[in-house]
């Protein structure tokens, strides 16, 4: 009924499976058939019964057989439903939501240029799938286990040590698990702000978070974004106009423009933070890509007044999910407090399978595989963007980013749009404004950017946009 290959790799349940459900699109099966008893096909096949159990399971899981008890297993009356390629969009297209939408749906044919992530291959190997299994099997509970709200003591211990590697005070007990650094700003958001409330915010800046800020009816205010840090006099003007709450923060390889904050600029801001009672949200999430040692508001800080947060999705695993907040305890509490009320615990999985990763000492290496490998894209991407005709903006040392103009008589948003069409991903500097002033950049992915492909389309897109405004201009002017 079902030829089987012993020798291959795939499981007898696996081929047992493809087999019954080749006969049903056949109709082979028909619609109504009974099909033989566990027993029956076991002996025929020379398989054991569970081995045919796991195959009818996942046929009934899919919806082409049915159990009707006693009387045994039947192919359904009804077509499975087909797998349905339609795609619910989030928003209103270039906005936000959409384009990080966009990103993390990796639809087939589409160049993530602007991606914030990694790709794929690039994190193959950063965690073997044997430790899965060796996570799972450090509990022993297995897949019942649970997991302490502030997360598995054994992981916060090893990220402590990582974090003291850095100049950071911290210890386990100022550390909790998160699913990522965006988990990390809804839990700052849920905890210390109010509808009314005022933040400062870097700009350009993590657009995701304006729309945080805004859900919960807290005006942000913008404060310019320089290679070196921020604009400290216009944040000391804001702050003495609008005192401020807090004041989110990004001094390592800041997204979207790769800047890292000079020393000079991040002691100056903390005396002001000081001085005006801010609290200060650090986001590091980028900084596992910076090629030295950064500059770290909290580690500069001792911790205090500042809420320090970073993750582990973009240089290990998306699939994890895993990020962590360090702080001291009395702003550790309320944060606590939020993540239980909001998903209670992180996944006891997640977390086993990271500690594994840390206790193997696979890190250290893979970052610096990985900032090679960046250093090279980055070179790359940067020959292509220039010759297409952009203006590269401060290159940073190091990180997934390049922050470039087009030339003066290119508009950006059409040159977006019309990438889009192309299936290409362009993200342009307006959407990373908490004010959406008006800006001539495009933040570039090196690790897609350097591709063929999307200089072959800049050259010929822009001097075709470049070319039509011209003859416009000359147009109007007689």
């Amino acid at each position: 009924m079902i030829p089987l290959d012993r020798q291959s790799a795939q499981p007898l349940a696996d081929q047992i499976e493809t087999g019954l459900a080749g006969l049903i699109e056949r109709r082979q099966l028909p619609p109504g058939a009974r099909l033989p008893s566990i027993r029956a096909l076991a002996t025929q096949l020379a398989v054991s019964p569970n081995t045919v159990v796991l195959a009818y399971d996942r046929l009934a899981s899919a919806g082409r057989i049915e159990s009707r008890g006693t009387a045994g297993y039947f192919v359904c009356e009804t077509p499975a439903l087909e797998r349905d390629e339609s795609w619910l969009e989030a928003g209103d297209a270039l906005e936000g939501v959409w384009l990080a939408q966009q990103a993390n749906d990796q639809r087939p044919g589409v160049l993530l240029a602007s991606s914030g992530a990694l790709p794929p291959s690039w994190l193959e190997d950063a965690i073997p799938a044997a430790a899965v299994q060796r996570g799972l099997a450090r509990s022993s509970a297995g897949m019942a286990s649970r997991c302490p709200p502030q997360g598995l003591p054994e992981l916060r211990e090893r990220i402590a040590l990582l974090l003291r590697g850095q100049g950071l005070p911290v210890d386990a007990g100022r550390l909790m698990t998160c699913y990522g650094g965006t988990h990390a700003i809804d839990l700052i958001c849920r905890s210390f702000l109010r509808a009314g409330d005022t933040v400062l915010v870097e700009d350009p800046g993590y657009f995701l978070m304006f729309d945080r800020l805004r859900q919960q009816g807290v005006q942000p205010i913008a404060i310019r974004r320089r290679p070196d840090g921020l604009d400290l006099a216009q944040l000391e003007a804001a702050c003495r106009e609008h005192r401020p709450r807090l004041l989110f923060l990004q001094p390592a390889l800041h997204s979207p423009t790769g800047w890292s904050s000079s020393p000079a600029n991040l002691h100056r801001l903390l005396v002001l933070a000081r001085q005006h009672g801010l609290l200060i949200a650090e986001d590091d999430v980028h900084g596992h890509f910076h090629p030295g040692q950064p500059s770290r508001m909290a580690a500069l800080a001792g911790l205090e007044g500042v809420i320090y947060y970073s993750s582990f999705c973009k240089v290990l695993s998306p699939a994890l999910r895993m990020g962590y907040i360090a702080a001291e305890p009395a702003l550790l509490k309320p944060l606590l407090r939020a993540k239980i009320c909001s998903v209670l615990s992180s996944a006891a999985l997640n977390e086993y399978v990271l500690l594994e990763a840390l206790m193997a000492g696979r890190l250290r290496k893979h970052l610096d595989r990985l900032q090679r490998r960046l250093q090279q894209a980055r070179l790359q991407c940067s020959r292509l963007l220039e010759q297409a005709g952009l203006q590269l903006d401060h290159p940073a040392e190091g990180g997934l980013f390049l922050w470039a103009s087009v030339p003066e008589d290119v508009d950006v948003d059409e040159l977006v749009q019309d990438a889009w069409r192309n299936k290409i991903l362009l993200v342009p500097g307006a959407t990373f404004s908490a004010i959406k002033t008006p800006d001539p950049h495009i933040r570039f992915n090196v690790a897609f950017s350097q591709q063929a492909r999307l200089g072959d389309y800049l050259r010929s897109r822009l001097g075709a946009l470049s070319g039509a405004k011209g003859v416009l201009q000359r147009v109007a002017q007689r």
